[in-house]
C-alpha cells in the first residue's frame, strides 16, 4: 500500500499542529468509529492520542490536560452518553481545561444533543458524518478558539 507522506504542521499560526485526544468514554467495546477518526485526523496532519476503550471522565480529563490538546473527540455508542459525555465536560473543567474542544461521535437521539451542548459540546456527529466534514469542522473550530483567520 502507497503512503502520502504527511507534514505535521499543516495547522496555520504559531500555536504548531492541532493536538486531539480520542477518546471512548465508559463500557462501550465498539472502537471502530474512534480509529477511523483517528486515523482520519492524523492523515489530516493532525497529532493524534488515542486511549483507547473503558476511560472514565477523570482519565479523560487528565489525559487531555498531560498532552495539552487542543481538542477531545469522544466516540460513543453504549447509550451512556447523557451520563458520560457531561461527566467529561465537567472533569476538564475540574482540571483547568475549560479551552478544549470537545466533540462527540455516535448513535445519538437528537432529542439528547442540546443537553450535551448545554454541558460542554461543541458539535455532535451522527451516524452518516463524514470524515472529512469532521476534519473540516475541527479545523475551523480550533482556529476559532486560537483566534485565527480561516
Amino acid at each position: 500500500m502507497e503512503t502520502t507522506p504527511v507534514t505535521v504542521n499543516e495547522a496555520p499560526g504559531a500555536h504548531g499542529p492541532i493536538r486531539v485526544l480520542v477518546a471512548k468514554p465508559g463500557m462501550d467495546r465498539h472502537d471502530r468509529g474512534a480509529k477511523v477518526i483517528a486515523r482520519a485526523y492524523r492523515d489530516a496532519g493532525m497529532e493524534v492520542i488515542y486511549t483507547g476503550l473503558h476511560q472514565s471522565p477523570a482519565q479523560i480529563a487528565r489525559a487531555a490536560l498531560e498532552e495539552d490538546v487542543d481538542v477531545v473527540a469522544l466516540s460513543i455508542l453504549s447509550g451512556a452518553h447523557n451520563t458520560l459525555i457531561p461527566r467529561v465536560c465537567q472533569a476538564l473543567r475540574d482540571v483547568g481545561r475549560d479551552d478544549v474542544i470537545v466533540l462527540v461521535g455516535g448513535v445519538i437521539p437528537a432529542e439528547d444533543v442540546p443537553r450535551l451542548l448545554e454541558a460542554g459540546v461543541e458539535r455532535v456527529f451522527g451516524p452518516g458524518s463524514s470524515t472529512e466534514e469532521i476534519v473540516a469542522f475541527t479545523r475551523e473550530a480550533v482556529a476559532r478558539r486560537r483566534g485565527e483567520a480561516r
